[in-house]
């Protein structure tokens, strides 16, 4: 069925129910999980170099804190569940705008599946900032699930 799935992560409660369901899905065909976590660097426009940088490793920490929680989650299911297959996990860590950097992975990697949870903006704010799941759904080769 599928042989590769990614996992965008932004540290979210709805990111977090989205890798249960990457890993059932994982874990019926075999496919390996990318895990993805993107650090928007188009938000350090206008910030000092040496606050650029603490701010990156912040980012850094915080996604390397998300990878924890749901390799957490991931080893929690499969020792739970009943895995039919095994999984491979790869965590990677990018910069760039969230969408475009998903859309670019799932070139690179080959995917066949995207499992993402939504941000849960809404109204104004998801009008001006647009919405990485949307973006993502609309513009993907391949399905997309959407988890909230």
């Amino acid at each position: 069925m599928y042989k590769k799935i990614l996992l965008p992560t932004d540290g979210s409660e709805n990111a977090e129910r989205a890798a249960e369901h990457a890993f059932r899905f994982g874990s019926r065909s075999g496919a390996e999980i990318v895990i993805l976590n993107v650090i928007e660097t188009p938000r350090f426009t206008g910030i000092r170099s040496a606050d650029r940088e603490e701010l990156r490793n912040n980012l850094e920490q915080e996604g390397q804190k998300s990878f924890d929680r749901i390799s957490n989650i991931l080893t929690g299911l499969s020792s739970g569940e009943k895995c039919e297959k095994e999984m491979k996990l790869t965590f990677k860590f990018k910069e760039g705008s969230p969408a475009d950097t998903i859309l670019k992975t799932i070139a690179e990697e080959n995917i066949d599946l995207v499992v993402m949870g939504t941000s849960g903006k809404h109204g104004f704010n998801r009008f001006l900032l647009g919405s990485v799941a949307e973006n993502t759904m609309r513009s993907a080769p391949c399905p997309v699930l959407i988890v909230r």
